[in-house]
Parts: structure tokens; C-alpha cells; sequence
């Protein structure tokens, strides 16, 4: 799927294995690409669906840390998420677990890279391990892609912002 910003979003399942990669280049360097995935006040302003509002419940973004976060539509909680930040490497690496709320046993492993292109650009790759192809399938049918676009299309407008 491509957004309507510059950027286009590539989301790819290997048919072979449990995994979702997600490739997405954005016109900020990676250390401001990389403060926007760890800083929950910026986190909540791009995060998911553009009609849906996130709600941190709790953020600790180092190595060893954990994180909540629900997302709400209309005021009421549709979806809650958490998981354990695994390892941060300053605006190049950060490694964590991701557990939707209403899925308790399908835990995903994510690994997001922040790669300087130049010209003060950043390519983010994220890979996702799930534990079955079919629990990846389920993922990708629950509607996860228009989440990732519209984030992802809410993170430039904020990376635009300065």
C-alpha cells in the first residue's frame, strides 16, 4: 500500500516464515526519527490510525524497560497493547516484544533500524517475529497495515514540525 504523503510504505510477509517486515523512509535525520519512537509524548501523537487516539499508560524506554498503551476511539478503549524494551541503541537499533491485550499468548518480537540515507534522511526497517505463519496472517487481517500507513503518514507531519 502507498501513502498519499512522498514516502511510500512497504509491508511485506514472507510466505515461508512468521514474519512481517515493514520498510518506510522519512525526511528527518535518525536521531529525530528514532526520539520519535522513544518519547511517549511524541509517541502518542503519531502512533496507529489517524481516528484514533493513543493513551500511554506506561513508558519506560530504556533496555530493560516496559510499555502500555491503549488505543481509544470516541473516549472508550478499543485495543490495549504492552511489551519490554529489549535494547536501545541511540537513533540506530531498538529491540522489543509487542503483545496485543486480546491475543495474551501472541507475543511478536520487533527489531527497528534507524539508517542514515543522507541528505539528513533515515530509512526505519522494523522486522516482526510471530510464533506461526497463521498468527502472522491474523495480524495482517486485523487491519495492522492502515495502522502503519497513517501512523507512519502522522510521523512526517510530526517530523515536519520540527
Amino acid at each position: 500500500m502507498t501513502s498519499t504523503h512522498a514516502n511510500e510504505t512497504r509491508i511485506e510477509a514472507d510466505p515461508q516464515l512468521p514474519t512481517i517486515r515493514i520498510v518506510r523512509e522519512f525526511d528527518a535525520p535518525p536521531e529525530r526519527v528514532y526520539r520519535a519512537w522513544i518519547e511517549p509524548e511524541l509517541v502518542s501523537q503519531w502512533l496507529g490510525p489517524k481516528d484514533i487516539e493513543m493513551k500511554i499508560d506506561v513508558w519506560d524506554a530504556r533496555t530493560g524497560g516496559s510499555y502500555r498503551y491503549s488505543a481509544l476511539s470516541e473516549g472508550k478503549v478499543v485495543a490495549s497493547f504492552y511489551g519490554s524494551f529489549h535494547e536501545l541503541r541511540p537513533s540506530s537499533r531498538l529491540v522489543q516484544t509487542f503483545t496485543y491485550e486480546g491475543v495474551p499468548d501472541g507475543v511478536q518480537l520487533e527489531t527497528v533500524l534507524f539508517e542514515p540515507i543522507g541528505a539528513g534522511r533515515t530509512r526505519l526497517s522494523t522486522l516482526s517475529l510471530l510464533d506461526t505463519v497463521e498468527a502472522r496472517d491474523a495480524f495482517i487481517a486485523s487491519g495492522m497495515e492502515r495502522g502503519v500507513v497513517e501512523g507512519f503518514e502522522q510521523l512526517d507531519d510530526l517530523l515536519a514540525t520540527g
